[in-house]
């Protein structure tokens, strides 16, 4: 289905619709982001076509050699780096990781530039069969285009929209496409922190919300509890006082842990899985369970890590062997003031030239975010959600993006990179 780029709507019939006037959109930028709409809508249906869940690692090959050649057309010096070396190790972390790719661009300026989005799906091999890239009305389908292969495409587009300007204005603009986000990042983080600290800022491209298009400037940060049990079996009706009951000591474990939770500083934990034991009539020799950390201020890690460690010393069967392990999966993404002004440069190119409501929410919402990574040891604006409006993200059904959010995105990533480069922004 070939799609018609979808002209914006001129400035004085906004302003009268909206009752307010505001400065007219670029006529080169919005040319070049209608133009720019079918290629997009190209570009994603190779991107989706191809499966790519995080432990598939041809398809993680396939989908990067993708990238990089898109990304080397368009005159990037472009790296496939393979993160598992460095990766931070997590009980579900595969000893492969997929690569990453990083594509550089020179320019004249001195600000340099990060774009970041993730390849990988949470989809496993087969899935593809049940939902090819299909285009039905105002929204595009496919498994991962929201999440995040749209995020890819943009990207891809921005630089295209960038090299048709002849716009060189920035010091480096760098593109960096991971393929280990769905499973927390854990090659990738070591570079996206890296990376961020030596940037003057970072867009992420992960998808806004179909209700509410708006930029997020916070999230909360990941982290797991594992509580491994070890005791001695033992007959339960004969000899219960010769075992140790390991379902026993987990149950005083999770119970003397239950009140971590601080609702005033956001932080929350969770018992949510657990399992002992392997007939009625034993005493169990093992136990295990898992509990889910939500934090907003990195700060809060060190804090909850600490207090979960010092009550475990406190056993209700000295007997029984305890362990626990603390995995911080993601760190929280905060708002500062670099990046509420960011937020607000963008608010501002969306109203005043597209006439379009954009949000920029301070609050953590949603899962975890690789702009976390990028934030941690920078003072720089890291901003994430610069990437189309979707729905259905980890769904096999209905995960889609809106059609009619393409060239606005296009537009505003294209401009934020130019105002950027200019000093536009405040950063």
């Amino acid at each position: 289905m070939k799609i018609q780029p979808r002209k914006f709507l001129l400035a004085a019939v906004c302003a009268a619709f909206l009752g307010t006037a505001f400065a007219a959109p670029d006529a080169r930028i919005a040319s070049l982001a209608a133009k720019e709409k079918p290629a997009l809508l190209d570009t994603l249906k190779e991107l989706v076509s191809i499966e790519s869940g995080s432990r598939d690692l041809d398809g993680l090959e396939k989908i990067s050699d993708l990238i990089a050649a898109k990304f080397k057309a368009l005159g990037g010096e472009v790296e496939l780096i393979d993160p598992s070396a460095e990766a931070y190790r997590m009980e579900d972390t595969p000893e492969k990781i997929g690569r990453v790719v990083r594509a550089t661009f020179k320019g004249t300026g001195t600000k340099k530039i990060m774009l970041i989005a993730h390849m990988d799906t949470v989809y496993t091999v087969g899935m593809l069969n049940k939902q090819q890239f299909r285009i039905d009305g105002d929204k595009a389908y496919g498994l991962g285009i929201s999440d995040d292969k749209q995020g890819v495409a943009v990207i891809t587009h921005t630089v295209a929209m960038l090299q048709a300007l002849k716009f060189k204005e920035y010091g480096t603009l760098t593109v960096l496409i991971n393929g280990d986000e769905e499973i927390s990042s854990p090659g990738s983080r070591a570079l996206l922190t890296r990376l961020g600290g030596e940037h003057d800022a970072v867009m992420s491209f992960e998808g806004a919300s179909i209700k509410d298009d708006k930029l997020s400037l916070a999230t909360a940060g990941i982290a797991s509890v594992t509580l491994n049990v070890t005791g001695k079996a033992s007959h339960a009706g004969s000899a219960p006082e010769l075992g140790v009951n390991a379902l026993y000591e987990l149950s005083h474990q999770i119970l003397q842990m239950r009140d971590l939770s601080d609702p005033a500083t956001g932080l929350k934990m969770n018992w949510t899985i657990s399992k002992s034991g392997s007939n009625r009539n034993v005493i169990p020799a093992s136990a295990t369970a898992g509990a889910d950390v939500r934090v907003l201020k990195v700060a809060d890690y060190d804090r909850i890590e600490q207090q979960v460690n010092e009550r475990v010393k406190k056993q209700l069967i000295p007997e029984a062997k305890v362990e626990l392990k603390f995995e911080r999966r993601r760190p929280p993404l905060e708002a500062t003031a670099a990046s509420i002004a960011f937020a607000k440069h963008a608010q501002a190119i969306y109203k005043d030239e597209l006439g379009r409501p954009l949000g920029a929410d301070d609050k953590a919402a949603g899962g975890g975010t690789d702009a976390a990574f990028a934030s941690l040891k920078t003072k720089a604006p890291v901003v994430e959600r610069f990437g189309l409006q979707g729905f259905g993200a980890h769904s096999a059904d209905a995960e889609y993006v809106l059609l009619d959010s393409i060239e606005p995105r296009l537009y505003l990533a294209t401009r934020m990179v130019m105002d950027i480069s200019r000093g536009k922004t405040g950063n």
